[in-house]
């Protein structure tokens, strides 16, 4: 019997190439879903006011809201402005804060990585740390990137899941080392999000939500490098098909 194969939504960034605009989803998300998730990619495209996104959620069986170079813009958390310089991607914001909550509420099973958990967070009315290695008490969780590729993306600290949390029936661990790549951190919790992971210096590295009548699992660190490699993350991506497909069927 053939296995069935969820279709499973990728938030796109928009970037400017050259002199167009481009809709981009990373590749190493695209190969986690086949190859972890067991489904078909699609890319869902962030066209701005007139287009409704959240219609897409109709159409595909799963949403995964992806890692991206951009920062939330912090005037969706009343946060203060970015440092000049900081990329963000408003267009994406507008995507993501559409869709969160459409998604949930239909029981749409929802994977987020990285940005996407923090966008999960602010959806839900939490703040956002914009600049963590600033912020005293928080070891380091960004990326050298000087160094090659492999080394950005190896493991960097330990996370400990919550007991009878999400990641700990999934994965049948209690904690897990992973790596880390970011510069923004959740600061207040948003209402109705429950911890599953943390990092040794208390920074949330998990969440899930507590009324979601799907399958909902933030995560701030990078599951989807070499997704085959890593049995956490094959269990992360596995019980996201797995959710995916009992939703499609």
């Amino acid at each position: 019997m053939r296995r069935i194969q969820p279709i499973i939504g990728v938030i796109s960034d928009r970037r400017t190439l050259g002199h167009h605009a481009f809709q981009v989803q990373g590749e190493k998300y695209l190969r986690a879903v086949v190859t972890g998730a067991g489904g078909l990619p699609l890319g869902i495209p962030c066209l701005g006011e007139g287009f409704d996104s959240p219609a897409i959620l109709d159409a595909i069986d799963g949403l995964l809201l992806t890692g991206s170079p951009s920062n939330v813009e912090p005037r969706h958390y009343r946060g203060a402005a970015s440092r000049a310089g900081t990329m963000h991607d408003a267009e994406r914001d507008l995507l993501a804060f559409a869709l969160i909550p459409a998604a949930i509420r239909a029981g749409l099973p929802v994977l987020a990585i990285c940005r996407g958990f923090q966008e999960l967070n602010v959806a839900f009315g939490g703040t956002l740390h914009q600049e963590l290695h600033a912020v005293p008490g928080y070891g380091r969780h960004r990326e050298d990137k000087g160094q090659p590729v492999e080394r950005q993306y190896a493991p960097s600290h330990e996370v400990r899941f919550a007991a009878g949390g999400l990641l700990a029936r999934i994965t049948g661990c209690d904690s897990a080392r992973v790596n880390s790549l970011h510069s923004q951190g959740i600061d207040r919790l948003g209402e109705g999000l429950l911890v599953d992971a943390l990092a040794p210096d208390g920074l949330i590295e998990a969440v899930t939500v507590a009324a979601a009548p799907g399958f909902v699992l933030g995560v701030q660190w990078h599951p989807e490098w070499r997704v085959q490699e890593s049995e956490v993350s094959m269990a992360i991506f596995q019980a996201f098909g797995d959710a995916c497909r009992s939703y499609r069927s």
